[in-house]
């Protein structure tokens, strides 16, 4: 097994199963609220001087809440005999037991991992944006689902099963066999040969349905789907996404090996229906039943688009990872882009860049490939794929490139995908003199000889820079 990925089916669950998974789902929230109370309490306890231990990790929460779930902070039930006289007949949450014991416990290793990654983010060990500090789950607001793990006993079958008693099915402990809509024979016949095996079950609701993803662990793909040929001699493909063009795909010798112009729009073409169902959520009263349908209708719309956008992206990523062994990329700053330009911001939303990218880059790594992410700072729309001098280019309607120095002519997205190819071939090829690092600006530790030059603008890597300009390397 080397490789996970996620199959993900919208069930047909009964009444009495509807009623089950909501009780799980609010098993859950409850959980999840339980522990972080218990962090806040041990916090406060601390702070006041008594010698308490703060619960940080998955593990440390799964055992405060198993020693409070029966005691009697968690609730009494009494019993009242025919005299009148009351007894204590039970101590705990004394409905612990209508669901599955692993439901509060992925509930508190959830916390925990919003925790780890808060605390790593006050210390400066995480990446990206801050993190918040986890808070109350609220019903109404937060996405209601739940997580199950798969048990594999040594005798016996798995506790999560497809296909079982009937082909479009998933068993689910404390549950039951739940219908699915979809065609559950690919995931089947990957179990029965060993191929796959089910690691997590996670149960949510929306868009006025019922949905199960199963986290997968599945072997390698088949030899006759992978990239076999020798990478030194495969010549690198360069990708450019665009709005005009989705995808344009070229080598560094210009020759253009693949271009999508075609993708759904669907925001574009269904705007009156957006603004439409925007009025209708915006003229209900606020809290009525009235204005919880029309959010739910406009949700299914979102829902709709975001599934074509998602299925589309997986036709072009397949169509590009299985004809192209080696690909360069760019790293886009799609937030920058919907900042800067207000108006093309729907445009950039509904082509799904980041999508596409994500694809590609778990899909070439499963085909044995390999991907090259050029550096964000590289102009390569401005770049002239003739002789590399470096000029201004307007805006998206400009579809032509003309260079000034030599006189070429060519497509801008074209031209683009091959100054992309040439790229990796100097940064990653065999003969390459020098590795571009992750580089987010100017070199500012080389040596004197290879250190950066002055930039063209503010944003842009002047054709100087050691690790930018593939020109400057071949002299």
């Amino acid at each position: 097994m080397a490789r996970f990925t996620t199959f993900r089916f919208c069930l047909d669950p009964t009444v009495a199963q509807v009623g089950a998974l909501e009780r799980h789902v609010g098993a859950s929230r409850f959980a999840y609220n339980q522990c972080l109370r218990m962090v806040f309490d041990a916090r406060r306890a601390k702070e006041s001087g008594v010698s308490v231990k703060v619960p940080r990790t998955g593990y440390d929460l799964i055992n405060g809440f198993n020693r409070w779930k029966t005691s009697e902070a968690a609730g009494r039930v009494f019993a009242v005999d025919g005299e009148g006289v009351a007894s204590v007949g039970a101590t705990g949450l004394h409905w612990r037991h209508e669901v599955f014991q692993q439901v509060f416990e992925e509930a508190a290793v959830d916390l925990g991992r919003g925790l780890a990654a808060w605390s790593e983010s006050r210390r400066g060990d995480r990446a990206g944006a801050p993190v918040a500090h986890p808070r109350f789950k609220k019903k109404g607001t937060a996405r209601p689902s739940f997580r199950l793990r798969n048990q594999f006993p040594r005798s016996g079958k798995p506790a999560i099963r497809v296909g079982d008693g009937r082909p479009r099915s998933v068993r689910v402990p404390g549950i039951g066999v739940l219908s699915v809509r979809e065609d559950t024979r690919r995931l089947r016949r990957m179990i029965v040969k060993g191929r796959a095996r089910i690691l997590f079950a996670t149960v949510s609701r929306g868009r006025g349905r019922w949905w199960i993803s199963l986290n997968v662990e599945a072997a390698d793909l088949h030899p006759a789907r992978r990239h076999v040929e020798a990478h030194a001699s495969t010549p690198w493909v360069g990708v450019d996404l665009g709005l005009s063009s989705l995808a344009v795909a070229a080598r560094s010798d210009g020759t253009e090996v693949d271009r999508i112009d075609e993708w759904p729009r669907t925001l574009a073409v269904t705007a009156r229906r957006q603004r439409r169902l925007h009025r209708a959520v915006t003229r209900k009263k606020r809290g009525s039943q009235n204005r919880r349908e029309a959010a739910d209708r406009l949700g299914r719309y979102y829902f709709r688009t975001a599934e074509i956008r998602r299925r589309y992206a997986h036709e072009v990523s397949n169509r590009l990872v299985k004809n192209h062994a080696r690909l360069v990329i760019e790293r886009l700053d799609v937030g920058g882009m919907l900042a800067r330009n207000p108006n093309l911001a729907k445009a950039i939303h509904d082509v799904g860049w980041g999508l596409v990218r994500r694809q590609i880059a778990y899909k070439l790594e499963w085909r044995g490939g390999e991907l090259a992410v050029a550096d964000r700072w590289f102009p390569s729309t401005k770049t002239c794929s003739g002789c590399g001098a470096v000029r201004e280019m307007g805006g998206v309607a400009l579809r032509t490139y003309v260079c000034r120095s030599c006189g070429l002519m060519i497509d801008r997205d074209l031209n683009a995908a091959i100054n992309l190819a040439v790229w990796a071939e100097l940064h990653h090829g065999a003969d390459a003199r020098t590795r571009d690092l992750h580089a987010e600006g100017p070199v500012d530790n080389a040596h004197r000889w290879e250190r950066s030059g002055r930039r063209l603008r503010d944003g842009e890597t002047s054709p100087g820079d050691v690790g930018t300009d593939a020109w400057t390397l071949q002299v």
